[in-house]
Protein backbone atom coordinates (compact mmCIF):
# COMPACT_ATOMS: atom_id res chain seq x y z
CA UNK A 1 0.00 0.00 0.00
CA UNK A 2 2.99 2.56 0.97
CA UNK A 3 4.58 1.64 -2.30
CA UNK A 4 1.60 2.28 -4.40
CA UNK A 5 0.65 5.58 -2.27
CA UNK A 6 4.49 6.75 -3.03
CA UNK A 7 4.15 5.83 -6.45
CA UNK A 8 1.06 7.35 -7.19
CA UNK A 9 2.50 11.19 -5.60
CA UNK A 10 5.56 10.70 -7.73
CA UNK A 11 3.16 10.23 -10.74
CA UNK A 12 0.72 12.89 -9.32
CA UNK A 13 0.39 14.45 -12.93
CA UNK A 14 -0.84 11.52 -14.07
CA UNK A 15 -3.37 10.60 -11.57
CA UNK A 16 -4.74 14.06 -12.13
CA UNK A 17 -5.24 13.28 -15.71
CA UNK A 18 -7.43 10.22 -15.53
CA UNK A 19 -9.53 12.01 -12.37
CA UNK A 20 -10.35 14.68 -14.41
CA UNK A 21 -11.55 11.68 -17.10
CA UNK A 22 -13.37 10.33 -14.33
CA UNK A 23 -15.08 14.10 -14.02
CA UNK A 24 -16.81 13.61 -17.44
CA UNK A 25 -18.88 10.78 -15.86
CA UNK A 26 -20.39 13.12 -13.35
CA UNK A 27 -23.31 14.56 -15.51
CA UNK A 28 -24.05 10.69 -16.50
CA UNK A 29 -24.29 9.69 -12.89
CA UNK A 30 -25.92 12.94 -11.59
CA UNK A 31 -28.92 12.26 -14.31
CA UNK A 32 -29.34 8.58 -12.77
CA UNK A 33 -29.46 10.08 -9.19
CA UNK A 34 -26.27 8.36 -8.07
CA UNK A 35 -25.60 10.87 -5.85
CA UNK A 36 -28.42 9.62 -3.33
CA UNK A 37 -26.69 6.21 -3.12
CA UNK A 38 -24.34 7.08 -0.45
CA UNK A 39 -24.43 3.67 0.54
CA UNK A 40 -23.81 1.78 -2.55
CA UNK A 41 -20.85 4.50 -3.21
CA UNK A 42 -19.04 4.76 -0.69
CA UNK A 43 -17.28 1.41 -0.47
CA UNK A 44 -16.04 1.77 -4.22
CA UNK A 45 -14.95 5.23 -3.15
CA UNK A 46 -13.17 3.88 0.22
CA UNK A 47 -11.47 0.44 -1.73
CA UNK A 48 -10.47 2.90 -4.70
CA UNK A 49 -9.11 5.28 -2.66
CA UNK A 50 -7.71 3.31 -0.09
CA UNK A 51 -5.59 1.28 -2.62
CA UNK A 52 -4.08 4.33 -4.07
CA UNK A 53 -3.39 6.78 -1.22
CA UNK A 54 -3.97 5.18 1.75
CA UNK A 55 -7.20 6.91 2.14
CA UNK A 56 -8.98 6.63 5.81
CA UNK A 57 -12.14 8.75 4.20
CA UNK A 58 -12.04 11.81 5.99
CA UNK A 59 -15.24 13.00 3.79
CA UNK A 60 -13.13 16.00 3.05
CA UNK A 61 -11.13 15.23 0.44
CA UNK A 62 -7.74 17.61 -0.34
CA UNK A 63 -5.69 15.14 -2.64
CA UNK A 64 -6.64 17.65 -5.69
CA UNK A 65 -4.29 20.55 -4.05
CA UNK A 66 -1.65 18.56 -2.07
CA UNK A 67 -0.15 16.77 -4.70
CA UNK A 68 -2.20 13.50 -4.40
CA UNK A 69 -0.24 12.58 -1.15
CA UNK A 70 -3.09 12.58 1.24
CA UNK A 71 -2.95 14.74 4.52
CA UNK A 72 -4.32 12.09 7.00
CA UNK A 73 -1.61 9.97 6.48
CA UNK A 74 0.74 12.65 8.27
CA UNK A 75 0.86 11.54 12.19
CA UNK A 76 -0.16 15.12 13.21
CA UNK A 77 -3.27 15.27 10.62
CA UNK A 78 -1.80 18.48 9.26
CA UNK A 79 -4.52 20.39 6.92
CA UNK A 80 -1.71 22.81 6.14
CA UNK A 81 1.54 21.68 6.36
CA UNK A 82 4.23 20.59 6.30
CA UNK A 83 5.65 21.21 10.08
CA UNK A 84 9.02 22.78 10.64
CA UNK A 85 10.12 19.59 11.73
CA UNK A 86 10.99 17.87 8.26
CA UNK A 87 14.35 15.92 8.46
CA UNK A 88 17.08 17.34 5.92
CA UNK A 89 16.78 13.57 4.12
CA UNK A 90 12.94 14.38 3.57
CA UNK A 91 11.68 12.32 6.50
CA UNK A 92 8.99 12.67 8.68
CA UNK A 93 9.62 14.58 12.47
CA UNK A 94 8.02 11.47 13.80
CA UNK A 95 8.36 8.51 12.09
CA UNK A 96 12.23 8.92 10.67
CA UNK A 97 10.99 5.74 8.72
CA UNK A 98 8.18 7.47 6.68
CA UNK A 99 8.78 9.94 4.13
CA UNK A 100 7.52 13.58 5.29
CA UNK A 101 3.74 13.59 3.17
CA UNK A 102 3.57 17.27 2.54
CA UNK A 103 7.37 16.84 1.25
CA UNK A 104 6.27 14.30 -1.44
CA UNK A 105 3.06 16.25 -2.20
CA UNK A 106 5.47 19.19 -2.26
CA UNK A 107 6.59 17.32 -5.25
CA UNK A 108 3.79 15.70 -6.48
CA UNK A 109 1.78 19.49 -6.42
CA UNK A 110 4.73 20.65 -9.40
CA UNK A 111 3.22 18.63 -11.71
CA UNK A 112 -0.09 19.26 -11.23
CA UNK A 113 -1.99 21.92 -13.45
CA UNK A 114 -3.13 23.95 -10.12
CA UNK A 115 0.84 24.12 -9.41
CA UNK A 116 -0.26 26.95 -6.73
CA UNK A 117 -2.59 24.48 -4.65
CA UNK A 118 -0.38 24.10 -1.58
CA UNK A 119 -1.18 27.85 -0.77
CA UNK A 120 -4.63 27.07 -0.30
CA UNK A 121 -5.40 27.29 3.10
CA UNK A 122 -7.62 24.53 4.75
CA UNK A 123 -10.23 24.64 7.27
CA UNK A 124 -9.75 21.91 10.46
CA UNK A 125 -11.44 18.59 10.20
CA UNK A 126 -15.07 17.97 10.16
CA UNK A 127 -14.81 14.70 11.95
CA UNK A 128 -18.73 14.83 11.93
CA UNK A 129 -17.83 13.91 7.76
CA UNK A 130 -15.58 10.83 8.76
CA UNK A 131 -16.57 7.80 6.82
CA UNK A 132 -18.99 9.44 4.47
CA UNK A 133 -17.49 9.97 0.54
CA UNK A 134 -16.56 13.20 -0.87
CA UNK A 135 -17.90 11.75 -4.47
CA UNK A 136 -21.32 11.97 -3.67
CA UNK A 137 -21.05 15.97 -3.12
CA UNK A 138 -19.33 15.87 -6.46
CA UNK A 139 -22.10 14.55 -8.04
CA UNK A 140 -24.57 16.42 -6.46
CA UNK A 141 -22.68 19.57 -7.75
CA UNK A 142 -21.19 20.77 -4.15
CA UNK A 143 -17.47 21.59 -4.14
CA UNK A 144 -14.42 18.89 -3.76
CA UNK A 145 -13.00 21.53 -1.38
CA UNK A 146 -12.80 22.42 1.97
CA UNK A 147 -10.89 25.95 2.05
CA UNK A 148 -10.25 27.99 5.05
CA UNK A 149 -13.20 30.91 6.09
CA UNK A 150 -11.20 34.07 6.09
CA UNK A 151 -12.04 36.49 9.34
CA UNK A 152 -12.90 40.12 8.03
CA UNK A 153 -10.86 43.27 8.15
CA UNK A 154 -9.09 43.90 11.11
CA UNK A 155 -10.89 46.22 13.73
CA UNK A 156 -8.58 49.14 15.24
CA UNK A 157 -7.52 47.86 18.35
CA UNK A 158 -4.90 49.36 20.86
CA UNK A 159 -1.22 48.02 20.35
CA UNK A 160 0.95 47.10 23.20
CA UNK A 161 5.19 48.12 23.47
CA UNK A 162 6.10 44.94 21.92
CA UNK A 163 3.78 45.55 18.55
CA UNK A 164 4.46 49.26 19.12
CA UNK A 165 8.09 48.51 18.59
CA UNK A 166 8.28 46.19 15.59
CA UNK A 167 5.39 48.63 13.87
CA UNK A 168 8.14 51.50 14.35
CA UNK A 169 10.83 49.28 12.62
CA UNK A 170 12.92 48.81 15.42
CA UNK A 171 15.56 46.01 15.34
CA UNK A 172 13.49 43.65 18.40
CA UNK A 173 15.56 41.21 20.70
CA UNK A 174 13.07 38.37 22.50
CA UNK A 175 14.40 35.45 24.54
CA UNK A 176 12.82 31.84 25.44
CA UNK A 177 12.02 31.57 29.02
CA UNK A 178 11.33 27.76 29.68
CA UNK A 179 8.24 27.78 32.63
CA UNK A 180 9.79 25.61 36.13
CA UNK A 181 8.13 22.47 36.79
CA UNK A 182 7.38 24.53 40.16
CA UNK A 183 4.23 25.71 41.56
CA UNK A 184 5.59 28.83 43.13
CA UNK A 185 5.72 32.04 40.92
CA UNK A 186 9.34 33.31 42.18
CA UNK A 187 10.59 30.34 40.99
CA UNK A 188 9.74 32.19 37.58
CA UNK A 189 10.09 35.38 38.03
CA UNK A 190 13.74 34.54 39.03
CA UNK A 191 14.31 33.49 35.43
CA UNK A 192 12.53 36.22 34.11
CA UNK A 193 14.86 38.69 36.22
CA UNK A 194 18.12 37.54 34.37
CA UNK A 195 16.46 39.47 31.10
CA UNK A 196 15.21 42.72 32.37
CA UNK A 197 16.52 45.75 30.50
CA UNK A 198 17.52 43.08 27.97
CA UNK A 199 14.84 42.20 26.19
CA UNK A 200 11.73 43.33 24.12
CA UNK A 201 9.49 40.69 25.28
CA UNK A 202 10.11 36.84 26.67
CA UNK A 203 8.71 33.75 24.74
CA UNK A 204 7.29 31.53 27.70
CA UNK A 205 7.17 28.08 26.10
CA UNK A 206 3.96 25.63 25.89
CA UNK A 207 5.41 21.88 26.31
CA UNK A 208 9.05 22.87 24.51
CA UNK A 209 9.99 19.42 23.33
CA UNK A 210 6.08 17.84 24.46
CA UNK A 211 7.47 18.08 28.28
CA UNK A 212 5.27 18.83 30.97
CA UNK A 213 6.09 22.36 32.71
CA UNK A 214 3.96 25.53 34.13
CA UNK A 215 1.86 26.42 31.62
CA UNK A 216 2.49 28.96 29.29
CA UNK A 217 -0.67 30.90 30.09
CA UNK A 218 0.09 31.15 33.85
CA UNK A 219 3.37 31.82 33.18
CA UNK A 220 2.81 34.91 30.63
CA UNK A 221 0.21 36.06 33.16
CA UNK A 222 2.00 35.61 35.66
CA UNK A 223 5.54 37.98 33.74
CA UNK A 224 2.64 40.47 33.02
CA UNK A 225 1.34 41.19 36.60
CA UNK A 226 5.07 41.37 37.56
CA UNK A 227 5.15 44.52 34.82
CA UNK A 228 7.20 42.57 31.58
CA UNK A 229 5.96 41.71 28.25
CA UNK A 230 5.16 38.15 27.78
CA UNK A 231 4.45 36.23 24.38
CA UNK A 232 2.58 33.42 25.49
CA UNK A 233 2.46 29.96 23.10
CA UNK A 234 -0.11 27.44 22.55
CA UNK A 235 0.46 24.30 20.76
CA UNK A 236 -2.37 22.59 19.06
CA UNK A 237 -0.81 18.92 20.25
CA UNK A 238 -2.55 19.33 23.81
CA UNK A 239 -5.89 20.73 23.13
CA UNK A 240 -8.78 20.60 20.89
CA UNK A 241 -10.49 23.49 19.35
CA UNK A 242 -12.97 25.18 21.95
CA UNK A 243 -9.78 24.91 24.59
CA UNK A 244 -7.69 26.44 22.44
CA UNK A 245 -10.51 29.02 21.84
CA UNK A 246 -10.57 29.01 25.65
CA UNK A 247 -7.11 29.64 26.30
CA UNK A 248 -6.72 32.54 23.75
CA UNK A 249 -10.19 34.39 25.64
CA UNK A 250 -8.83 33.33 28.94
CA UNK A 251 -5.49 35.06 28.07
CA UNK A 252 -6.54 38.07 27.05
CA UNK A 253 -8.45 38.33 30.29
CA UNK A 254 -5.62 37.96 31.97
CA UNK A 255 -3.78 41.28 30.21
CA UNK A 256 -1.52 38.94 27.66
CA UNK A 257 -1.36 41.17 24.62
CA UNK A 258 1.09 38.64 22.60
CA UNK A 259 0.19 35.43 21.03
CA UNK A 260 2.53 32.44 19.65
CA UNK A 261 0.56 30.25 17.50
CA UNK A 262 2.16 26.73 16.99
CA UNK A 263 0.95 22.95 15.87
CA UNK A 264 3.65 21.34 18.68
CA UNK A 265 6.35 18.39 18.29
CA UNK A 266 5.24 15.07 18.62
CA UNK A 267 4.31 13.43 22.12
CA UNK A 268 6.85 10.85 20.97
CA UNK A 269 9.97 13.48 21.77
CA UNK A 270 9.03 13.87 25.55
CA UNK A 271 8.53 13.00 28.87
CA UNK A 272 4.88 11.38 28.20
CA UNK A 273 5.23 9.52 25.02
CA UNK A 274 2.03 7.01 26.17
CA UNK A 275 -0.07 10.28 26.02
CA UNK A 276 -2.77 10.79 23.54
CA UNK A 277 -1.53 13.95 20.78
CA UNK A 278 -4.92 15.55 19.68
CA UNK A 279 -3.79 18.32 16.86
CA UNK A 280 -7.66 19.10 16.28
CA UNK A 281 -5.93 22.07 14.66
CA UNK A 282 -2.65 23.07 12.90
CA UNK A 283 -0.96 26.29 13.17
CA UNK A 284 -2.64 27.84 9.95
CA UNK A 285 -6.04 27.15 11.92
CA UNK A 286 -5.35 28.36 15.02
CA UNK A 287 -4.20 31.80 13.66
CA UNK A 288 -7.77 31.83 12.07
CA UNK A 289 -9.72 31.04 15.19
CA UNK A 290 -7.09 33.51 17.30
CA UNK A 291 -7.82 36.39 14.00
CA UNK A 292 -11.71 35.27 14.01
CA UNK A 293 -12.18 36.04 17.53
CA UNK A 294 -10.28 39.58 17.66
CA UNK A 295 -10.97 40.72 14.54
CA UNK A 296 -14.87 39.10 13.74
CA UNK A 297 -15.95 39.08 17.41
CA UNK A 298 -17.17 35.45 17.16
CA UNK A 299 -15.97 32.05 18.16
CA UNK A 300 -14.86 29.57 14.92
CA UNK A 301 -18.71 28.37 15.49
CA UNK A 302 -20.12 31.81 15.18
CA UNK A 303 -21.22 32.67 18.50
CA UNK A 304 -20.60 36.00 19.04
CA UNK A 305 -18.77 37.45 22.12
CA UNK A 306 -19.25 39.74 24.17
CA UNK A 307 -15.41 41.34 24.85
CA UNK A 308 -12.79 40.02 21.84
CA UNK A 309 -9.25 40.07 22.83
CA UNK A 310 -7.06 42.22 21.83
CA UNK A 311 -4.26 40.22 20.57
CA UNK A 312 -0.72 40.63 18.60
CA UNK A 313 -0.62 37.25 16.83
CA UNK A 314 2.47 35.30 15.38
CA UNK A 315 3.54 32.15 14.27
CA UNK A 316 6.75 30.36 13.71
CA UNK A 317 8.95 29.28 10.40
CA UNK A 318 11.71 27.59 9.58
CA UNK A 319 13.82 28.38 6.44
CA UNK A 320 16.19 25.56 7.14
CA UNK A 321 13.80 22.56 6.71
CA UNK A 322 13.48 21.00 3.61
CA UNK A 323 11.05 21.32 1.33
CA UNK A 324 12.39 24.94 1.11
CA UNK A 325 10.25 25.51 -1.14
CA UNK A 326 7.21 24.40 1.02
CA UNK A 327 8.61 26.57 3.48
CA UNK A 328 8.20 30.27 1.50
CA UNK A 329 4.58 28.66 0.47
CA UNK A 330 4.07 28.33 4.45
CA UNK A 331 5.20 31.16 5.61
CA UNK A 332 2.46 33.14 3.07
CA UNK A 333 -0.68 30.75 4.25
CA UNK A 334 0.07 31.67 7.97
CA UNK A 335 0.26 35.77 7.05
CA UNK A 336 -2.96 35.46 5.49
CA UNK A 337 -4.40 33.28 8.64
CA UNK A 338 -3.29 36.50 10.56
CA UNK A 339 0.24 36.17 11.42
CA UNK A 340 1.65 39.50 12.42
CA UNK A 341 4.96 38.78 13.63
CA UNK A 342 7.27 35.59 12.62
CA UNK A 343 9.69 33.89 14.71
CA UNK A 344 12.18 31.41 13.28
CA UNK A 345 13.94 28.11 13.92
CA UNK A 346 17.47 28.39 15.22
CA UNK A 347 19.66 29.90 12.43
CA UNK A 348 22.77 28.73 12.29
CA UNK A 349 23.49 28.96 8.19
CA UNK A 350 23.12 32.68 7.03
CA UNK A 351 22.76 31.54 3.49
CA UNK A 352 19.83 29.29 3.65
CA UNK A 353 18.09 32.43 5.45
CA UNK A 354 19.54 34.46 2.81
CA UNK A 355 17.38 32.71 0.13
CA UNK A 356 14.60 32.10 2.46
CA UNK A 357 14.65 36.23 2.79
CA UNK A 358 14.93 36.55 -1.15
CA UNK A 359 11.65 34.23 -1.84
CA UNK A 360 9.79 35.84 0.77
CA UNK A 361 10.92 39.41 -0.76
CA UNK A 362 9.62 38.81 -4.20
CA UNK A 363 6.70 37.74 -2.99
CA UNK A 364 6.31 40.87 -1.02
CA UNK A 365 6.02 39.05 2.58
CA UNK A 366 8.39 40.67 4.52
CA UNK A 367 6.49 44.02 4.16
CA UNK A 368 3.01 42.68 5.44
CA UNK A 369 4.85 40.43 8.82
CA UNK A 370 7.81 41.18 10.71
CA UNK A 371 10.27 38.55 11.21
CA UNK A 372 12.81 37.50 13.83
CA UNK A 373 14.89 35.21 13.22
CA UNK A 374 15.88 32.61 15.64
CA UNK A 375 19.52 32.34 17.27
CA UNK A 376 21.14 30.29 20.21
CA UNK A 377 24.37 28.94 21.32
CA UNK A 378 25.76 26.07 21.47
CA UNK A 379 26.63 24.77 24.74
CA UNK A 380 28.99 21.84 23.91
CA UNK A 381 30.47 19.68 21.16
CA UNK A 382 28.02 16.88 22.77
CA UNK A 383 25.06 19.37 22.26
CA UNK A 384 25.47 20.54 18.85
CA UNK A 385 26.16 16.41 17.56
CA UNK A 386 23.12 15.31 18.90
CA UNK A 387 20.91 18.48 17.76
CA UNK A 388 22.80 18.02 14.14
CA UNK A 389 21.85 14.39 13.86
CA UNK A 390 19.17 13.91 16.33
CA UNK A 391 16.56 17.00 16.33
CA UNK A 392 14.48 17.72 13.07
CA UNK A 393 14.57 20.86 11.34
CA UNK A 394 17.72 22.48 13.11
CA UNK A 395 20.50 22.54 10.09
CA UNK A 396 23.81 22.42 11.51
CA UNK A 397 26.53 22.81 8.72
CA UNK A 398 30.06 20.68 8.99
CA UNK A 399 31.93 23.67 8.75
CA UNK A 400 30.11 25.00 11.77
CA UNK A 401 30.75 22.00 13.46
CA UNK A 402 34.24 21.76 12.73
CA UNK A 403 34.98 25.19 14.50
CA UNK A 404 33.35 23.66 16.94
CA UNK A 405 35.15 20.76 17.76
CA UNK A 406 38.45 22.43 17.24
CA UNK A 407 37.56 25.35 19.82
CA UNK A 408 39.47 24.92 23.24
CA UNK A 409 36.77 26.19 25.39
CA UNK A 410 33.27 24.66 23.05
CA UNK A 411 30.64 26.63 25.32
CA UNK A 412 32.88 29.62 24.94
CA UNK A 413 32.91 29.45 21.30
CA UNK A 414 28.98 28.78 20.88
CA UNK A 415 28.53 31.92 22.78
CA UNK A 416 31.03 33.72 20.02
CA UNK A 417 29.21 31.95 17.46
CA UNK A 418 25.42 33.13 18.29
CA UNK A 419 27.32 36.81 18.80
CA UNK A 420 28.47 37.18 15.70
CA UNK A 421 25.18 35.77 14.18
CA UNK A 422 23.45 38.21 16.06
CA UNK A 423 25.52 41.22 14.31
CA UNK A 424 24.99 39.82 10.46
CA UNK A 425 21.19 39.44 11.19
CA UNK A 426 21.28 43.18 12.67
CA UNK A 427 22.44 43.91 9.22
CA UNK A 428 20.19 42.09 7.09
CA UNK A 429 17.67 43.82 5.39
CA UNK A 430 14.32 41.77 6.05
CA UNK A 431 15.46 40.89 9.52
CA UNK A 432 12.64 42.41 12.31
CA UNK A 433 14.76 41.46 15.19
CA UNK A 434 16.56 38.11 17.21
CA UNK A 435 14.76 35.43 18.91
CA UNK A 436 17.14 33.79 21.25
CA UNK A 437 16.54 30.21 22.63
CA UNK A 438 18.87 27.66 24.65
CA UNK A 439 17.07 25.31 26.76
CA UNK A 440 17.47 26.82 30.77
CA UNK A 441 20.31 28.60 29.92
CA UNK A 442 19.13 32.12 30.24
CA UNK A 443 22.21 33.14 31.76
CA UNK A 444 24.13 32.58 28.10
CA UNK A 445 20.91 34.10 26.32
CA UNK A 446 21.62 37.30 28.34
CA UNK A 447 25.27 37.33 28.04
CA UNK A 448 24.61 37.19 24.08
CA UNK A 449 22.34 40.30 24.15
CA UNK A 450 24.70 42.02 26.49
CA UNK A 451 28.01 41.29 23.99
CA UNK A 452 25.64 42.20 21.24
CA UNK A 453 25.14 45.45 22.02
CA UNK A 454 21.36 44.80 22.12
CA UNK A 455 20.10 46.19 25.37
CA UNK A 456 16.03 46.94 25.30
CA UNK A 457 17.63 50.82 26.05
CA UNK A 458 19.12 50.42 22.49
CA UNK A 459 15.97 49.32 20.62
CA UNK A 460 13.84 52.27 22.30
CA UNK A 461 13.20 51.77 25.73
Amino acid sequence: MKALRHWVVRHAGLVETVYQAGLALVPIARALGLGALEKAIRPIEAAGKGLLFDCQMCGQCQLSVTGMACPMNCPKKLRNGPCGGVREDGMCEIDAAMPCVWAEGWQGQAQMKDADGYRHLHQPLDFRRFGRSTWVPIIKGESDRFPLSQPGPPRPRAAESFETKLKAGRFVVTAELSPPDSADPEDLLAKARIYDGLVDAMNVTDGSGAHCHLSSQAAAALLVRSGRTAIAQIVCRDRNRIAAQADILGLAALGVKNLLCLTGDGVETGDHPEARPVFDLDAVSLLTAARTMRDNGTYLSGRKLTTPPNLFLGATANPFAPPMGARVVNLAKKIAAGAQFIQTQFCFDPDRLDEFLRQAGDQGLLERTALIVGVGPLVSVKMARFMQAKVPGVWIPDALMARMEKAPDAKKEGVAIAVEMVARLKETKGVAGVHLMSHRHEDLLAEIVSRSGLRASDAGE
